[in-house]
């Protein structure tokens, strides 16, 4: 019997997923900021207990976590120094030298990881090529280092001018203070980003060297208490790129696992998309803390590899720490059940970023919580049953969920709790459907006509609402929902990614060196895959970032399975993805290629379908609950998810209750339940 354990520890909500021979358990806790594994603990016990499964038989534990992106926006990681070429340790703060926000004359961004004190220059040099014009000043590195630690530097990132081409220098001063101070930990750009482009690389390092010694401690706690709860099997992490890797691996570069939870949701969106055959997608998953959309099309998420951490300005691109990493692309803002309603001084209503998480939480919590949240105004409007939220283990306290309502927004406003709790909603409703719009834009997309799939907690709570202002028409909800992050993480492949960069031109390609430097990432990549999958024989994903000669930006291009040396068929695939993207292409224009990625991914897990009792899906014993569709009371049903079967079918107003959410069906609205226990809701 294969049974798989499942762990996403989010901003309020710590979800653990067990698939017990196809058959899913699931439990939600509160996240325990102090020390995250005390949840994750909690949370296994509980679900094990409730399968009656002993660890011992667990076959295979999956962990996605939101600690390092945490560390990073909090400033909780290790005293880190930064080791750069002499003339350049102002790199990182002088980052782009651009305005992202044009007209504000106090323009602020996040301050550099590394203060400048502890960004120190040596002698060495080497060109674009790789050419060496300086020799590496050992004794300086040397010394150097040795007044950082005394300084209580536990961290360190070695990011040399041109390391990509020329890793040799940071591989000789690692090997150096290794010898010297084991004790430091040690990121290279040449492991972490070998990329060109030096602000970008230097960042994503020296955030990973930053991250790097908590991570290790966290994954070396969780392995061990797994390994005195019973527990014998493989632990494997998921990454943000929406693929699996090895606790070593994970270790070495917990840069990799920011955003790992929200890769779990789009991989459980793509592969419903992909079952049930839909070709535009927009996946929508609310926790308590943010709200992620990410576009699908074909069955496959959007895909890229820049990433901001801890953006200063309210999701603004380009105010946040820049990071290069396989990334599934999303929009994130902070709209979750927990996000903070308050009024402005020019009477706006204004929800998020700002969050309860989950101490002290909302409100109707009742764990200390004083202001008004979307939870809050949720229970309000008759949206969560008190006495049912998270499967009856936390009874909402309407009283409190008016109080603050009225208090942070209705007072204000002249407004009633009900008026209050709708505008909050409609607000937070609004925000997510502006981000929706203004992320489709960005890649030459559109959100009208597409099918919305909703997860997370809160999402189908918001799912409709969200709909009708995109002008979306159907929206999917799948079994399991309130957990579907840690769901995606049993989906996901064993993947792992290895990008270098190489300059040259289409005109001149040379396939020999290219096929050498394919050789290479295969290798690196196959180390890993090996580790986690040592009997699979992996895909191999091969792309090329190109641009015409002259521009910033390079298009991301599959090359399938191209000849090296075929200038020509590169060249179509090229101008197939910039046409997509732009709308056109540039005639005569001599194309360059900047950096190389080469992927090794496993098969994915298969997806379990919901058990379902095979009844009407009406409770008979939970009468008609009184709902508020905008400031209208309306009397709803209530409807148990559990007791669906295929085919059923009813008409809205109604909640569809189960453990880990609650689904809101509006008046104009249907759903119906699909075979493989999804709640499709259509406008009537």
């Amino acid at each position: 019997m294969t049974n798989r354990l499942s762990v996403d520890i989010g901003g309020t909500f710590t979800d653990v997923v067990l698939d017990k021979a196809g058959e899913l358990v699931s439990v939600k806790v509160l996240t325990t900021y102090d020390d995250p594994a005390s949840g994750v603990m909690q949370g296994i016990a509980d679900v094990l207990q409730r399968a009656a499964v002993e660890p011992g038989d667990v076959s295979l534990v999956l962990h996605g976590t939101t600690l390092a992106t945490n560390a990073l926006i909090e400033r909780r990681g290790a005293p880190t120094a930064l080791l750069t070429t002499e003339g350049h340790r102002d790199a990182l703060e002088m980052a782009f030298e651009n305005r992202f926000e044009q007209y504000d004359v106090n323009i602020d961004r996040p301050a550099p990881l590394v203060p400048r004190y502890w960004r120190v220059g040596v002698e060495q040099r080497n060109t674009a090529d790789g050419a060496e014009l300086t020799a590496l000043n050992e004794t300086q590195v040397l010394a150097e280092v040795e007044q950082l630690v005394e300084q209580g530097v536990q961290a360190l990132a070695i990011g040399f001018l041109h390391s990509y081409a020329a890793p040799q220098h940071e591989q000789r001063a690692a090997e150096l203070i290794a010898h010297r101070y084991p004790e430091i930990s040690l990121s290279l750009s040449c492991d972490v980003c070998p990329e060109i482009r030096e602000y970008e690389r230097l960042s994503t390092t020296v955030a990973n060297a930053y991250v790097k010694p908590l991570m290790a401690t966290y994954l070396a706690s969780l392995q061990q208490q797994l390994q005195s709860r019973g527990f014998t099997c493989q632990v494997l992490m998921m990454t943000s790129g929406g693929g699996l890797t090895t606790l070593d691996a994970a270790a070495r570069y917990p840069i990799r696992l920011v955003e790992s939870g929200p890769a779990g949701g789009a991989i459980l969106a793509a592969r419903l998309a992909r079952d049930l055959d839909l070709a535009e997608v927009l996946s929508f998953d609310m926790g308590g803390t943010t709200a992620k959309i990410c576009l699908i099309d074909n069955g496959e998420p959007l895909q890229s590899r820049a990433f901001e951490v801890d953006r200063s300005y309210r999701f603004k691109k380009g105010s946040g720490l820049p990071v290069r990493i396989p990334v599934i692309e999303m929009v994130e803002i902070g709209a979750g059940g927990g996000s903070i309603a308050r009024v402005d001084g020019l009477r706006r209503i204004h929800v998020g970023p700002e969050s309860a998480g989950s101490e002290p939480g909302p409100a109707c919590y009742g764990l200390g919580g004083n202001h008004a949240t979307v939870t809050d105004a949720d229970t309000v409007l008759g949206r969560l049953t008190p006495d049912l939220f998270a499967g009856g283990k936390l009874t909402l306290r309407k009283d409190a969920a008016v109080q603050a309502l009225l208090g942070d927004v209705g007072e204000p406003l002249s407004m009633t709790e009900h008026e209050s709790a709708f505008a909050v909603s409609e607000i937070v409703e609004e925000n997510m459907a502006s981000a929706a719009r203004a992320h489709a834009s960005e890649w030459g997309k559109a959100v009208q006509g597409r099918t919305m799939i909703a997860f997370g907690g809160a999402a189908p709570l918001h799912a409709v609402g969200l709909a009708r202002k995109l002008k979306i028409e159907r929206v999917l909800v799948p079994a399991g929902a309130g957990v579907g992050s840690a769901i995606g993480f049993l989906l996901a492949p064993v993947r792992f990614e290895v990008v270098r960069s190489f300059y040259c031109r289409l005109g001149a390609l040379d396939g020999v060196v290219i096929k050498d430097l394919f050789d290479a990432m295969r290798s690196e990549a196959a180390a890993v895959i090996s580790d986690a999958r040592p009997n699979e024989a992996p895909q191999e994903i091969r792309q090329a970032f190109m641009r015409y000669v002259g521009q910033g930006y390079e298009v991301a291009v599959d090359l399938g399975a191209l000849d090296y040396t075929d200038a020509g068929a590169m060249r179509e695939q090229f101008e197939s993805a910039y046409q997509q993207l732009y709308g056109r292409t540039i005639p005569g224009m001599d194309v360059e290629i900047l950096s190389w990625t080469l992927a090794l991914s496993t098969g994915a897990g298969q997806r379990s379908h919901a058990n379902h009792a095979g009844g009407s899906g009406v409770a008979e014993d939970l009468p008609p609950v009184q709902i508020y569709d905008g400031v209208q009371a309306v009397a709803a049903r209530m409807l148990d998810r559990s007791a669906g079967r295929a085919g059923n079918v009813h008409r809205g107003p109604a909640l569809v209750i189960e453990a880990q959410t609650t689904t809101v069906v509006p008046t104009d609205f249907s759903v119906t339940w699909l075979a493989d226990g999804t709640l499709d809701i259509r406008l009537t």
